[in-house]
């Protein structure tokens, strides 16, 4: 496919055909404009639909989706007509533009007591993602270069430990990133690393341990999640003088660090997060 061209295509067979069509993204370069819609946690609800339409009234031509898609595992035995449903509910957009998938805990769909022992599986039978072109292992870590940004997709709920695939892959795609062709480094992940909400609070500790210190050096602008279903955006700071000894466990500002946006208020099922822990000064 070439850059900045609209494609047709069409599904179905006999009297159910139906044709769709897209536009690819521009050439990446220093100075592309571009649009990007950014949601998390949407589901299925009056406000999911609210927040799509809101999305599709702003003119956006991506969406950077930071995970929990349908909610299927909401209902009694992961229900997977929630993902049908889901699919015919977000057509209208993601039939017609390029969606960058991140995997949430609702996508894990873990569940061995009713025979279902492989994480994932509805969700990337669904819902592929580009990964072998920037050399990943497995679609739920990956890259893509669009206009003026290098995104950068992690998953928050598979193995990230140092010499894991996931590990070995991020050490060499921040290498990669060109920031004379994509000034713009931003990293999408579903578990916040920050995060003064009560709601799902610290849990993604572990891995800002293990890969915070990257991300600053790296000088990543902008780093989006979800998962807890409130609107939080940070100031630049850090907690990566922290060594277990010297004590130093508290974050402050760098310059050279990013800015955290959580955006998991996308109107699923389980409601809006609004019982804070803190006021930080972060925020």
């Amino acid at each position: 496919m070439q850059h900045g061209v609209k494609y047709w295509y069409a599904m179905g067979f006999g009297h159910t055909v139906r044709t769709f069509s897209f536009t690819t993204p521009p050439k990446p370069g220093p100075d592309v404009p571009f649009k990007f819609g950014l949601i998390g946690d949407l589901g299925q609800t009056f406000d999911s639909n609210s927040t799509l339409s809101h999305y599709e009234a702003n003119g956006g031509s991506a969406v950077l989706f930071v995970g929990d898609l349908s909610y299927a595992d909401a209902y009694p035995l992961h229900d997977n007509n929630r993902w049908d449903t889901w699919a015919r509910f977000v057509e209208r957009s993601v039939a017609y533009q390029p969606w960058q998938w991140t995997a949430g805990n609702h996508e894990l769909d873990y569940a061995p007591e009713i025979g279902e022992a492989t994480p994932f599986k509805p969700f990337t039978r669904r819902y592929p993602t580009p990964f072998r072109a920037s050399g990943s292992t497995e679609p739920l870590w990956y890259s893509v270069k669009v206009a003026s940004a290098h995104v950068v997709v992690l998953s928050s709920y598979s193995a990230y430990g140092q010499y894991t695939p996931q590990w070995t892959w991020l050490d060499a795609e921040l290498r990669r990133v060109d920031r004379k062709v994509t000034p713009w480094l931003v990293v999408l992940m579903h578990s916040p690393w920050y995060n003064s909400n009560g709601y799902h609070y610290m849990e993604g500790e572990s891995m800002r341990v293990q890969f915070e210190r990257w991300l600053v050096d790296a000088k990543v602008d902008l780093v989006l999640a979800g998962h807890v279903h409130s609107y939080e955006r940070s100031r630049r700071f850090s907690n990566v003088a922290y060594d277990i000894i010297n004590g130093k466990a508290t974050p402050v500002r760098n310059l050279e660090a990013p800015m955290y946006i959580n955006i998991g208020d996308g109107g699923n099922i389980e409601g809006i997060a609004d019982k804070y822990v803190t006021t930080s000064f972060w925020n």
